[in-house]
């Protein structure tokens, strides 16, 4: 049985995408959006994006639609934020990245090295006489199955990276935002009309 399965009902995981100026405390800010609303961030991540000197968080929480909605509407009254969209998993492609470290004498002696990384489609990153780090990357349920694995030749250590994710349907930022300039003057901007329309307008 899958997680969505196991979710109360109109819920699901949500990936929320926030292209910010990079300003010191930003992230505490929107953080404290989802600590008001007792919201559960499952995963975040903050990169670099497409465009010099804007900022990309992927933020990713399992939540209905509406709720989701109105917390990306929130997250866009932040001064330092340009554009908020929300997409399905169906809408994106994703992965994490994962690193186990396992003592090299039991893994020596009880499994093949390479029949393991074959059949979990993981790489060895750092091979020594103590210990061997493997790293894998794939989706949550991909990188948990190798933890099932090693558990038994003694998994010393195991750490799992945020999600990245790309946005299927999408022409970029970029582009959006130099359409955005170009806009005549004296064109008054709705508070919120591309949330409110994100399907017509800014869609990625």
């Amino acid at each position: 049985m899958s997680t969505q399965d196991t979710l109360p009902e109109g819920k699901q995981e949500y990936n929320i995408t926030v292209y910010t100026e990079n300003q010191i405390g930003l992230l505490n800010r929107i953080a404290i959006i989802f600590t008001r609303r007792k919201i559960n961030i499952d995963s975040l991540n903050t990169s670099p994006s497409e465009i010099e000197s804007i900022h990309r968080f992927n933020i990713v929480i399992t939540e209905t639609e509406d709720v989701v909605r109105k917390l990306c509407r929130q997250i866009e009254k932040q001064v330092e934020v340009l554009k908020v969209y929300y997409h399905t998993n169906a809408d994106i492609i994703w992965q994490e990245m994962a690193l186990y470290k396992v003592p090299a004498d039991i893994i020596a002696e009880k499994a093949s090295v390479e029949r393991l990384l074959r059949e979990n489609g993981a790489r060895a990153v750092v091979i020594r006489k103590d210990y061997i780090v493997f790293e894998t990357t794939g989706h949550r349920e991909e990188t948990d199955n190798l933890i099932n694995v090693l558990q038994p030749f003694g998994l010393i250590e195991f750490v799992r990276s945020a999600r990245i994710a790309i946005i299927k349907d999408s022409e970029g930022f970029n582009r959006k935002l130099r359409e955005f300039e170009k806009r005549e003057p004296g064109e008054d901007v709705i508070e919120n009309e591309y949330l409110n329309q994100r399907d017509k307008v800014f869609t990625m």
